[in-house]
């Protein structure tokens, strides 16, 4: 959520993007205005502040490329990162089995090969030999189990385990190999192993799973870790002993900005050489600056917005963590019905992206291709249906303040809406439904949270009514869809509290589904159980907005299916224009 919960990828981002600032109301000379838009930022960046002769001849400076964005890793720990943001940085500083590159293929990279057994339930790795973490100390076989059974074991995981349901043994040789065994074969070991990273065995098995903090970030990828400080920056070293391919810039640094009028003028005055997004309202701006390129295109991580409604009956509220406070009348499906009908999607695109971005239906986005149940009919944006379908409900507006009531009287159609502070989109985007939904007798009362603090208030304690915010996805559609399993409802991944036995078994079917068009027509049924259910309303499917200097560094990957120019595989390729 970036702060999409990410998993980013994978997971929720900020969708806003997730995954996206006043402007200055009176003219100062430019040097003061500079001032003030990057103190407005999270700070000064590390390299600048802690090298006085950082203003020398170029060559006499490592080559440095400086990364904005909107969010920051809410953690280094890989087994409980929620944001995109972690996964980004996980992505450059750790190793997995598989490296999913830009055009959705899948590549080798821990393994230099693998075999598979006659019934497909044993996959053999060959783990490369002289892999070495940050630290010096070697990469093996043995850490790769540690790490798998670490996730496999920890409880405090919120979905790391889930990667590795299907393992019934896992097991080092003496060969430097990895073994498999799977309870039954599946059709999509490289999505499920692809983020799991390899942690150093010899750091991790000191410390409690949950609570270590990792701020070392001791990995074996092509960055290594120099400092880390939340909500400010990610400062990242070259690794001149990475066995892949090396990177050809010293260092990479992410920037936190708060304010996103500083995001776009920190990559206009060259402060920043690359934004990871931006408010679609610059993209014109920013396309008719000299040495600014603009990006566009599908996201690497096809992301979904969702509008989130707290819909846990009492009787699965978590026991140990739940607060359950969500209004009642969003457990009834004729409220999210009605609510569903009264939203104007493609208002909201033309308003909030300005046109970039298609409407939504389900939380498997379009950009997951063959998965996606493009069907579907969607609910029709119909204000009188929405308000005939609350009337035949019982909810009438019994004092005639504008708002209905629950049919008991006990309380008024007033829902609580939340999103996280890093977002861009979506101030404007409850500005729009608060303004859509009074029109069917439904207040709302929009407060926008840091992303930790919604992110706790969000699963499982579910003490709040409607969220906005969103998800990475997966490469493979399964992490997605268990997001709105039972299973999960105590776990905290599924946020909005749901439940329906026939999607559950749906779900552990097409886990297990080795054929390809069999699986496609679960998935595509579980799609349609929950847009039935009316379980989000999903407003739309957004592209990726980026932005780079044109005149700094050369390399950025752009010929690819897909646009992420943070994504380790660019990152690696660049260097400084000459």
């Amino acid at each position: 959520m970036s702060s999409v919960m990410a998993h980013v990828i994978y997971g929720k981002s900020n969708i806003h993007h997730p995954c996206r600032g006043e402007i200055m109301k009176r003219k100062l000379p430019y040097f003061l205005v500079l001032a003030a838009l990057i103190l407005s930022a999270c700070g000064v960046t590390p390299t600048e502040a802690d090298n006085p002769d950082a203003t020398e001849a170029p060559s006499a400076t490592p080559s440095v490329v400086r990364i904005g964005w909107a969010g920051s890793p809410d953690t280094l720990n890989p087994g409980v990162a929620v944001l995109a943001e972690s996964y980004t940085i996980f992505g450059l500083v750790f190793d997995a089995m598989y490296q999913l590159q830009l055009d959705g293929s899948f590549e080798l990279s821990l393994a230099e090969s693998v075999d598979v057994s006659e019934d497909g339930l044993t996959y053999t790795y060959k783990i490369r030999d002289g892999v070495t973490f940050h630290d010096g100390q070697p990469l093996t076989a043995e850490d790769v189990v540690f790490s798998y059974l670490l996730y496999q074991n920890t409880e405090g995981y919120p979905w790391m385990g889930d990667y590795t349901y299907y393992f019934e043994n896992i097991e080092a040789t003496e060969n430097n190999e990895v073994v498999i065994t799977l309870s039954e074969a599946i059709p999509n070991i490289d999505a499920q192993l692809v983020f799991l990273y390899v942690l150093p065995r010899h750091i991790w098995e000191n410390e409690d799973g949950v609570e270590f903090e990792n701020t070392a970030a001791i990995g074996s990828g092509p960055f290594k870790m120099v400092e880390y400080k939340q909500s400010e920056f990610v400062h990242l070293a070259r690794n001149p002993d990475y066995f892949g391919e090396k990177a050809k810039v010293d260092e990479v640094i992410f920037q936190t900005f708060e304010n996103q009028d500083a995001l776009v003028q920190s990559i206009k005055t060259g402060q920043m050489d690359m934004i990871t997004e931006m408010p679609n309202t610059a993209v014109d701006t920013l396309r008719a600056e000299e040495n600014i390129e603009v990006v566009t295109g599908a996201p690497f991580s096809p992301s979904v917005t969702d509008i989130i409604f707290n819909q846990v009956a009492p009787e699965n509220c978590p026991p140990e963590d739940g607060v359950c406070t969500g209004h009642p009348a969003l457990r009834d499906r004729n409220v999210r019905l009605a609510l569903a009908h009264a939203t104007d999607k493609q208002k909201i695109i033309d308003v909030v992206l300005l046109g970039l971005g298609t409407p939504g239906t389900t939380l498997i986005p379009d950009g997951l291709g063959l998965w996606y149940n493009s069907d579907i009919q969607d609910y029709e944006y119909d204000v009188a249906r929405a308000n005939q379908i609350l009337d035949d409900a019982g909810y009438a507006d019994t004092d005639g303040d504008g708002t209905r009531d629950m049919p008991d009287g006990s309380r008024p159609l007033t829902f609580r809406i939340n999103w996280p502070s890093d977002s861009i989109d979506s101030p404007r985007m409850a500005e729009l439904l608060s303004a859509m939904w009074s029109e069917v007798g439904v207040s709302l009362e929009a407060q926008a949270m840091d992303p930790d603090a919604l992110t706790a208030v969000c699963c499982p304690a579910f003490d709040f009514d409607i969220m906005l915010w969103g998800w990475g996805s997966d490469p493979d559609p399964n992490l997605l869809l268990s997001v709105m399993t039972s299973d999960e409802i105590p776990t905290g991944s599924n946020e909005t509290g749901y439940s329906n036995p026939e999607y559950d078994e749906l779900y552990f079917q097409q886990g297990s589904e080795l054929d390809l068009e069999t699986r496609k027509a679960l998935v595509w049924q579980m799609q349609e159980i929950v847009h039935n259910d009316v379980v989000y309303i999903i407003p739309f499917y957004e592209q990726n907005v980026q932005a780079y200097r044109t005149d700094r560094f050369t390399g950025w990957i752009l010929d690819q299916p897909k646009v992420e120019l943070s994504d380790v595989t660019s990152l690696v390729r660049l260097e400084p224009v000459q």
